[in-house]
């Protein structure tokens, strides 16, 4: 998507050779009317899937998930929670995701009251690197017995091999603008 690598190189910041802060526009700071651009991008490069459900992780991937739904009948957004909150008294799924920009291992988890059998599920994020955040979501609605239709990621660091990992296991991904490396504070798009 060429208008977000413009946005990209204007409003974002490459730290060292693995870090892209984008945060002026996708994940502290929220450009509505470029959400919804976004998540119009995403329903075009899902055109013909039927989807039940959106499913992300709180918090950063929440308002991309939210304005994509709108271009999906307003279907509902799902987000795994990285805690255990005292509110999930329930049977839940759960799996664990490593954050490598982070250090930290995280357990998602998602009420088995908001996915079923037979449901399907587009799974979108923010974000794309190892791929561990929606290889668990993945894991999560299989234990459901869903199906994954696709998984979105706004920007992904392709020198990562998250995707590659992702069509491996037989899904369908699709990222908006993808990194293939960063150099000297410049970032490098496929």
């Amino acid at each position: 998507m060429k208008e977000l690598k413009e946005k990209i190189l204007k409003e974002g910041v490459a730290i060292g050779t693995q870090i892209v802060k984008v945060d002026h526009f996708l994940n502290h700071r929220l450009d509505i009317r470029f959400l919804d651009k976004i998540g119009a991008e995403f329903r075009r490069r899902f055109e013909g899937e039927t989807v039940d459900k959106i499913l992300t992780v709180e918090a950063s991937g929440i308002a991309v998930a939210c304005m994509t739904a709108a271009h999906f009948d307003f279907v509902p957004v799902v987000f795994a929670k990285k805690a255990m909150p005292n509110t999930m008294t329930e049977g839940f799924y759960e799996a664990e995701a490593r954050s490598f920009t982070k250090g930290t291992v995280s357990k998602f988890r998602v009420s088995d009251r908001f996915i079923s059998e037979g449901d399907r599920i587009l799974i979108i994020d923010d974000f794309m690197a190892h791929g561990e955040a929606s290889m668990a979501l993945v894991n999560i609605v299989r234990q459901a017995g869903g199906t994954v239709v696709g998984i979105g990621a706004v920007i992904e660091k392709g020198f990562q091999g998250g995707s590659d990992k992702l069509r491996q296991a037989g899904c369908h991904v699709e990222s908006l603008a993808i990194i293939d490396r960063i150099d000297d504070g410049k970032i490098m798009f496929r």
